[in-house]
């Protein structure tokens, strides 16, 4: 049984707090009871008032709920910039995440776990109209503009508002196994893995090795520039392994071949540029880093199950007809 905080605060977004709130809570019925326990506190004990004037009930303050905590998750707020002043509440923000085994930030709450030092070196996101003030206000954070959401060792951020329900949504699939999650996405009628611009799974969230590893500088730079050369002997001379050891490095660690996750990054990449590009096929498996229009169809089919021009018609488009008034 794992107990969820969520922490409810005056002018917090409600569905950052609600949705979150109501994956653990969906996981733990479908579950038999035994998965979660989902508490909304506040700083001090007190019912509050959301950004859109909706009153928010609370279990308890956050000093006075007993259980260890699993996952503290912080809701953001349209008035971002003015809380992160406010003191009294990043002092409880702070020892939350003290005690946490995970840190979730839903939206602009990204700041908020900023302003107490846990986006320090770290990658992270938040909605796309905030990207770059979060950069300006953390520049020693490397912020991410194309996943629904990046985790960095115990720290997770996510997009906008109701990505905090894909947040969640992989919380509980690596808590409890895909079955549970499909279950929970079927009853709340949401896209286990949403499509589209940003997907559920990026590489990046995927491939976490420990904060430590030799690896972490040359997956980094694999996702920076796709396009250039990783071949294993210009990534074994990166690292200073040898070939041998570097593959049996991202085995044990990623869990996969240098080789694949170069693909995967790759084919990654050529998503986000069918989603939001023009360009032509030739042009995108170039800037991808695939040498061909057939090594991306190759690739891109091996990854998604379709083709990169099917893929491009399918997310392009929401599937809804427009009508011009009469």
């Amino acid at each position: 049984m794992r107990t969820v905080a969520l922490l409810a605060y005056d002018g917090a977004q409600v569905l950052d707090l609600m949705g979150p709130a109501e994956v653990f809570y969906v996981a733990s019925e479908l579950a038999g009871g035994g998965a979660y326990r989902v508490h909304i506190v506040s700083p001090d004990g007190r019912d509050t008032v959301s950004a859109s004037g909706l009153r928010m009930g609370v279990t308890s303050s956050l000093a006075d709920l007993d259980d260890p905590i699993d996952t503290f998750l912080i809701p953001g707020t349209p008035h971002w910039a003015r809380v992160m002043r406010d003191e009294p509440l990043l002092a409880v923000i702070h020892g939350g995440a003290a005690r946490a085994r995970r840190v979730a930030a839903v939206c602009a709450g990204a700041f908020l776990v900023g302003a107490v030092g846990l986006l320090e070196g770290r990658r992270a996101t938040t909605h796309w109209m905030f990207l770059d003030d979060l950069a300006e206000r953390f520049p020693t954070t490397t912020v991410e503009r194309g996943p629904i959401f990046v985790g960095d060792g115990h720290v997770f951020t996510c997009a906008g508002v109701t990505a905090g329900i894909d947040l969640a949504l992989a919380m509980v699939e690596a808590d409890h196994g895909p079955d549970l999650t499909r279950q929970v996405a079927q009853f709340l009628v949401v896209f286990m893995q949403r499509p589209g611009g940003q997907a559920q799974f990026s590489v990046r969230m995927q491939a976490q090795p420990p904060a430590r590893s030799p690896l972490r500088a040359i997956l980094d730079a694999v996702v920076t520039d796709p396009a250039a050369d990783h071949r294993l002997s210009v990534l074994s001379e990166r690292a200073g392994f040898s070939e041998r050891h570097l593959a049996r490095v991202f085995l044990r660690e990623i869990g996969m071949t240098p080789a694949r996750y170069v693909e995967q990054v790759r084919v990654e990449a050529a998503r986000a540029l069918l989603e939001t590009s023009d360009a032509p096929l030739d042009a995108i498996a170039r800037q991808a880093g695939l040498s061909s229009t057939e090594a991306l169809r190759r690739s891109f089919t091996r990854e998604v199950g379709t083709t990169p021009h099917a893929y491009r018609q399918r997310f392009r488009t929401t599937g809804v007809a427009t009508t011009s008034a009469g």
